[in-house]
């Protein structure tokens, strides 16, 4: 097979992660993982992968990074990110969870650069030993230049068999009809936009009509940006399929401790699921939304389950 433009960007570590290098830059994977809730439990179902920016081994934010990219180069380094997250995942995440890696659906108008992104990520699967039904293609509906574009670039993922997931949800100009068209497998609801709809009972009563509506056209749910453990409850009360947030725990720099929660049974070794209970290894990182860092926790609001005496 011919090699991936991604993978001639990579270095490989004796720890057996990699890490990325575009001009001055080196770039790391971060992941964060997505939990599952089930028979009273939260279990790791997938990883999101992020981009950790480094320049003379200084830290910076992703989106100083991206803002330092020219236009003509972002296509590549989108596609160098993507082949770092699924070479790490495979390395040192447990190979039975689902990896998230992110799109930008503004890049892929041309159908031509569609087969190059496909090709090219197929390449990096093969190199990695891993299957594209564990790949989840996060797109976000707004950047599509247009709907035709959007909705071609996801036909063209799905046909190469990876799952496809709508980022961002209820951010901008979201349209429950556009989500109908896709038919994605997982939408992702915008984390700003849940926390306003929790606080208030109307609200409340509208995330649990769109998850219920989604379920019953066989698309999950993942809540982001769960900072609260009432807000944890009233997800899990919503019927939301998974949850993904601070409160659960951090991205942290590959090679992650995550797998102590999400490996499989061994003679003596941890169960793979967690309740939540206890804190998992933190790191602190630009993925915060910055009104939320060190500032009290929010009071809960006067409705959900406690409040009803269930």
């Amino acid at each position: 097979m011919s090699r991936s433009a991604g993978l001639a960007h990579i270095v490989r570590q004796n720890d057996g992660t990699s890490t990325g290098v575009w001009g001055v830059y080196t770039i790391k994977s971060a992941f964060q993982p997505v939990f599952a809730f089930g028979e009273g439990k939260l279990s790791i179902a997938a990883f999101e992968g992020l981009v950790r920016p480094f320049r003379d081994g200084t830290g910076l934010s992703p989106y100083a990074f991206f803002r330092s990219i020219p236009p003509i180069d972002r296509f590549h380094v989108e596609t160098l990110m993507r082949t770092l997250h699924l070479l790490n995942a495979a390395a040192c995440l447990d190979p039975k969870v689902s990896i998230f890696v992110n799109f930008d659906p503004s890049l892929f108008t041309d159908a031509e650069v569609v087969d190059v992104a496909i090709r090219d990520m197929r390449l990096v699967l093969h190199e990695a030993g891993m299957h594209p039904g564990r790949i989840v293609c996060e797109v976000t509906e707004q950047k599509s230049a247009s709907s035709g574009a959007l909705h071609r670039f996801v036909d063209a993922l799905r046909a190469s068999g990876f799952k496809i997931a709508v980022d961002d949800y209820g951010a901008d100009d979201s349209d429950i009809q556009r989500i109908d068209e896709l038919k994605p497998d997982i939408v992702k609801f915008d984390a700003q936009w849940i926390t306003r709809l929790m606080d208030s009972g109307a609200g409340f009563g509208l995330l649990k009509v769109m998850v219920s509506r989604f379920a019953d056209n066989g698309i999950e749910t993942v809540f982001e940006g769960i900072e609260e453990m009432w807000q944890l409850e009233l997800a899990e009360e919503s019927g939301a399929s998974m949850v993904q947030g601070f409160v659960l725990a951090r991205p942290e720099l590959a090679p992650t401790s995550f797998s102590i929660f999400s490996a499989a049974h061994a003679p003596g070794g941890p169960d793979p699921s967690w309740s939540g209970g206890g804190a998992m290894p933190v790191r602190e990182t630009d993925d915060a939304p910055p009104q939320s860092r060190h500032q009290p926790a929010a009071r809960r609001p006067t409705f959900g389950r406690r409040q009803s005496g269930r």
